[in-house]
């Protein structure tokens, strides 16, 4: 007899844009020649979820009951893995992760795995408010001795209004404000960007800017999910 195929659950809407490429991500990166080779999925676009980073800033409701409630429903589903397109959300699924009944592809873990395969000698940190507060990325990387760049306060305005207009689904906009932000980035170290913001890889390849520049997060995930799907 076939063993079933494992079951990936998708906890999405965070934002909407996000969760859609991430599963065009998903497919793409699959190597599959028919429709029966490709990874079952369970997709819960909640974006409902209350707002990561006003909760993690001081400003919002903590969402981690709703996160959770999310997940255990995926899991209840049939999910046999879960991944979440959302890097400010981690911050607080590492508070419960243990209680989930099955194993979670962590995004900020396969972006640095990423990140440090592609170029030890660090990146730029492009991420939402909440996760730069949160120290998600920097805890992670300083035990791998990988360097991270911030961006100074004006240049964290422009990723955040980026970040918005995503959201907004104002993409070409989103691409005229972060080409040049890379841009000046570039001029002061010339690594790559990881976009740790689940926005950000949207506005990036919007704008046409250099691929082998970025570090994708949805892509990670992406890559990540498939390995352990796929091969074990």
């Amino acid at each position: 007899m076939t063993a079933r195929p494992k079951t990936l659950g998708v906890l999405g809407g965070m934002g909407p844009a996000a969760g859609a490429e991430f599963l065009r991500l998903l497919t793409a990166l699959t190597p599959a020649d028919k429709d029966q080779e490709h990874i079952p999925v369970i997709l819960l676009s909640d974006p409902q979820v209350p707002d990561r980073t006003e909760a993690l800033l001081g400003r919002g409701e903590d969402p981690s009951a709703r996160l959770l409630e999310d997940l255990m429903k995926l899991a209840s589903w049939g999910a046999d893995v879960l991944a979440v397109p959302c890097n400010t959300a981690h911050a607080f699924i590492d508070g419960f992760e243990d209680r989930l009944p099955v194993p979670l592809v962590h995004i900020v873990e396969e972006t640095l795995r990423e990140a440090v395969s592609r170029n030890p000698a660090g990146g730029w940190l492009i991420a939402t408010e909440g996760t730069l507060a949160s120290g998600i990325y920097e805890s992670r990387a300083s035990r791998m001795g990988f360097l991270l760049h911030r961006p100074d306060d004006n240049e964290q305005a422009v990723v955040n209004q980026v970040i918005r207009l995503v959201k907004a689904n104002r993409t070409a906009e989103s691409a005229s404000r972060f080409r040049p932000l890379a841009e000046a980035l570039w001029e002061k170290t010339p690594v790559p960007i990881l976009t740790a913001c689940t926005e950000t890889p949207i506005a990036y390849a919007a704008a046409g800017l250099p691929p082998d520049m970025a570090v994708s997060s949805l892509e990670a995930l992406a890559k990540g999910a498939v390995r352990v799907l796929l091969e074990g």
